[in-house]
């Protein structure tokens, strides 16, 4: 609202039926007097910090003396957008604006998106310095594992060494192995404690729920091993020509939301950070954002509030929310890795599990695709 002494100010010097409400309306017989008091008013409102000034020509208007008033009170302290709607009638006064430039516009609409626009390129400009958090991590084992994954000639890196890679840079990884027989599927089991999930470890198997390759929440001995012998089995006749590792035998997680995390290196831009809601979700709703690394903190949790489901993330309808922060944390992570190691060339973690604040996040599934492998 304009500030009560100037609307006063205002409403002294306009006929009885003027609004000095915002927006002041200086009413259809203004002339270029009424609309340069106005506009003089409000430019001294320490309320105010632009104005657009629109005029709808009536048989009483001059467009082209209303111009010259507003130029002249336009001082440039605070920004002033024209917008004379009129065809033919305003043309001399829209030529009066651009000489002076003033930006001016066919329509309110696109005014006023202009001034939007100026106010998120302020606050983008005056915005806090970027700090971009540097976690310690294990480099070392990272190395390691990319060696290794090098000589095998495969770029396609499962879900086995993917985590790996990802618990040396302090990733949440539950106990698991993989396991080469149902008996070793057992002992694993037993040793990381159960429920477990079981998965199939194939380089040629990139969707394993999509052929039965993953079983979950088995709580028993004769579960597990029956488990693996059919997993191994049907796989096999489903995908004969596929290399068949084992299974990854490992501890279930507890329930949470499951959120997708990825990168995509863009030969241009570099790496390209992904966040939306995982497992199924991701290639439904396909509700996802995406943000250049290096990020802040700040910048992750902007990538998170740009989604639809933000608002199911928070808490919505009773339900507790998850802790934002910990995601914003995990996307933090995956740039410092993606910088660090240039040769990732693409990566997802999903389902990422994510609880109510205070639980620890959870890598359920991950797999990575390195560049330069031969």
């Amino acid at each position: 609202p304009i500030t009560p002494e100037i609307a006063e100010n205002i409403k002294a010097q306009l006929p009885a039926a003027a609004s000095v409400a915002n927006p002041i309306d200086v009413l259809g017989d203004a002339d270029s007097a009424r609309y340069a008091m106005a506009l003089q008013a409000v430019m001294g409102d320490p309320k105010v910090h632009g104005i657009v000034v629109i005029l709808t020509p009536q048989a009483m208007s001059d467009p082209d003396a209303t111009a010259q008033a507003i130029i002249k009170e336009a001082n440039g302290t605070k920004p002033v957008l024209a917008c004379f709607m009129g065809g033919s009638k305003v043309v001399s006064a829209r030529q009066k604006f651009v000489s002076a430039n003033i930006p001016e516009y066919p329509s309110p609409e696109r005014a006023v998106t202009a001034l939007r626009d100026m106010v998120e390129y302020a606050a983008w400009l005056n915005r806090p310095p970027r700090i971009v958090t540097r976690f310690p991590v294990n480099r070392h084992r990272v190395e390691r594992v990319l060696a290794r994954q090098m000589r095998t000639g495969r770029p396609e890196m499962g879900e086995v060494e993917a985590k790996e890679i990802l618990h040396a840079y302090d990733f949440n990884v539950l106990p698991g192995q993989l396991a080469r027989s149902a008996e070793e599927a057992v002992i694993i089991a037993e040793r990381v404690g159960y429920p477990v999930a079981m998965k199939i470890v194939s380089p040629d198997i990139l969707h394993k729920s999509d052929m039965g390759g993953v079983k979950l929440n088995l709580s028993k001995r004769s579960e597990v091993q029956d488990a693996f012998d059919l997993m191994m089995l049907r796989i096999g006749r489903a995908a004969p020509d596929a290399q068949l590792r084992g299974v990854y035998v490992e501890q279930m997680s507890k329930p949470g939301r499951e959120v997708i995390l990825g990168m995509h290196r863009d030969p241009q831009f570099g790496p390209m950070l992904m966040f939306g809601l995982g497992g199924i979700f991701v290639e439904v709703m396909k509700d996802v954002s995406f943000y250049l690394a290096p990020l802040t903190h700040q910048e992750a949790l902007q990538m998170l509030e740009s989604t639809r489901s933000y608002a199911l993330l928070r808490g919505a309808r009773g339900q507790a929310g998850v802790d934002l922060d910990s995601i914003a944390g995990a996307l933090q992570r995956i740039s410092q890795l993606v910088t660090d190691f240039p040769q990732i060339e693409e990566m997802d973690i999903n389902p990422f599990i994510v609880g109510e604040v205070g639980t620890a996040p959870v890598v359920a599934d991950a797999r990575m695709i390195l560049s330069g492998v031969k």
